[in-house]
Parts: C-alpha cells; sequence; structure tokens
C-alpha cells in the first residue's frame, strides 16, 4: 500500500513538471513563430512600446509644460514652434499628448490587470468548485454581461464621482465577467485532466491545485486577453472624459483632449484630430498583437 502511494506521489510529480515544460516550451516556439509570421503583430508590438516610452520619458521628451498656458499663442497651427500646435490655453498639444497617454495607458493596464485577476481567481473558483458557487458567480456574470457596459460603467461614475481612482475601480467591475466565464469554461476542462486528478489522489490542497496546476495552463489564454481587453478600456475611459465623468482638467487625458477640442473643429481641428488618432492608433495596435497571440496560441482558429 505505502509502495502504491509512493508510486502514484511520484507519476504525479512526473506528469506536473512534464505538463509545466511541455507548456512553456510550446509558449515560446509560439512566440518565436509569430515574430517570424505575423509581422502585424510584432509592428503592433512596437508600437504599443514606443507609447509606452513616451509615457514614461514624457518629462524629457516634453518641449513645453503640459499645464502652463500662453494665451499670445491660443490655438496656433501645427509648426516649428507647436509640432501639434496649441489648444484653447496655448498649451503645447504634443506635451500635453505625451502627459495623456500616462493617464490613458495606466488606464488601459491597471483596471485590466485588476478586473482580470477579479474574474481569473472567480473563474477558476466557480469551475473548480461547482455546485451553489459555480451557480452563484455564473449568475453574477450573467447580470454584468446582460447590462450595457458603458452604461454601467457612467452609473457607477455618477455614483462614485469623477477620478482617476474611481474610473480604475468603475473599469474594474465592468470587465471581471467575460474573464470569468472564459476562464471557468478552461479550468472545468482541466480539473478531468490527469495531473489534476492525481494530485487530487495524493491529496494535494485545492488552493495548490489551482495555482500550481490550473492557473498555469489558463496563462496563454489570459495573455490574449489582456491585449485585447486593453484597448477596450482605453476606449471606454476616453468616452468618459469625453462626457465629463473620466478625468478631470487640469489633467491631461486622450478622451478629455478630444472632447474640448469639438468645440473647436471648424478653427482648430487638430485638437480633436491628433488625440483621436492616438486613440485609434493604440487600440488598433492592442487589437492586432492579440490577434498576433490568439493565432500562435490556438492554431485551429488560425486553420478556420
Amino acid at each position: 500500500m505505502r509502495l502504491n502511494r509512493q508510486r502514484q506521489i511520484v507519476e504525479a510529480h512526473d506528469i506536473r513538471l512534464e505538463s509545466q515544460i511541455g507548456e512553456a516550451e510550446r509558449f515560446g516556439d509560439l512566440m518565436r513563430r509569430m515574430a517570424r509570421e505575423n509581422r502585424l503583430a510584432m509592428v503592433s508590438a512596437l508600437v504599443i512600446l514606443l507609447f509606452i516610452l513616451g509615457a514614461v520619458f514624457a518629462p524629457l521628451l516634453s518641449p513645453y509644460s503640459a499645464s502652463e498656458m500662453d494665451m499670445l499663442h491660443r490655438l496656433s497651427p501645427p509648426g516649428a514652434g507647436h509640432l501639434l500646435g496649441t489648444d484653447e490655453g496655448g498649451r503645447d498639444i504634443l506635451s500635453r499628448m505625451l502627459y495623456g497617454s500616462r493617464v490613458s495607458l495606466l488606464v488601459g493596464v491597471v483596471p485590466t490587470l485588476l478586473s482580470m485577476a477579479l474574474g481569473a481567481a472567480l473563474g477558476m473558483l466557480a469551475g473548480f468548485a461547482g455546485g451553489w458557487i459555480d451557480a452563484l458567480v455564473m449568475r453574477l456574470a450573467d447580470i454584468m454581461l446582460a447590462l450595457p457596459s458603458m452604461l454601467l460603467a457612467m452609473v457607477i461614475m455618477y455614483t462614485l464621482g469623477d477620478g482617476l481612482i474611481n474610473v480604475f475601480l468603475t473599469l474594474s467591475l465592468v470587465n471581471w465577467a467575460s474573464v470569468a466565464r472564459i476562464v471557468r469554461s478552461q479550468t472545468l476542462s482541466l480539473k478531468k485532466s490527469e495531473y489534476v486528478e492525481a494530485a487530487r489522489v495524493i491529496g494535494v490542497k485545492r488552493p495548490v491545485i489551482l495555482l500550481r496546476h490550473i492557473l498555469p495552463n489558463c496563462l496563454p489564454t489570459l495573455i490574449v486577453l489582456f491585449t485585447l481587453n486593453v484597448p477596450a478600456a482605453i476606449l471606454t475611459e476616453s468616452s468618459l472624459s469625453f462626457l465629463g465623468l473620466g478625468v478631470q482638467p487640469p489633467n491631461a487625458s486622450w478622451g478629455l483632449m478630444v472632447n474640448v477640442g469639438r468645440q473647436y473643429l471648424y478653427n482648430a481641428p487638430w485638437l480633436s484630430f491628433v488625440p483621436s488618432a492616438a486613440i485609434m492608433l493604440i487600440v488598433l495596435a492592442f487589437n492586432f498583437l492579440g490577434d498576433g497571440l490568439r493565432d500562435v496560441l490556438d492554431p485551429h482558429l488560425k486553420n478556420n
């Protein structure tokens, strides 16, 4: 009996080790294949990297202060002095774009990470535990998915008030449900696998199984979801700022800049065009990168 138990422990360890090593090798091979085959995804990754570098080094790259007004040069068109022109307060558009990228990228990344952490935790819990826990989590997810996300975000922002922190909380609460459903479906499949069953047999605790066996196998899907959810968060924040519910002046935000610039569409169209182009470019870059990751991580989708 003791020999059988020891054999089960060794077999479970070998199965888990082979599974994790196989997943790591497969993931590395697929990333290298994406670099060879999907040039658009790699260009998109480069564009995202440039935006990130611009946000990080905004104080060094900005030719002027992002908040200092110069009414003598208000609404100046793009030129040598101001490459992207100035706004209604004489502030340099390029400088405000660089500082605004900090807000837009933070709003895209931080709430997405929070919502994915919440959704992944609830999805794994629902799929692994089953029963009334599964039913409760999924009914909550159904309620969240049944409500229009933009309308729900507006209601929460009206309740909490404007501000960057409240934007983080709002987007985190709005976007967790879809992640929970996807992770739950993967957990239902993974918990029937051999290495999970072996871990159960030798008495491994449920939290350890979730963290060592279920979560690592969900990471490729979560990576793809992250690249696809970030642009959705950026668009939602831009829409909230456009409606006056997001980031407030004097802070710079791309959505806020579009909102202010719409008052000057006829005599100063660059006020809205420049931040709108930046939003479009970063959203497309994240979507193309997400599509490339999805193709290499799930070849069946590519073949279909």
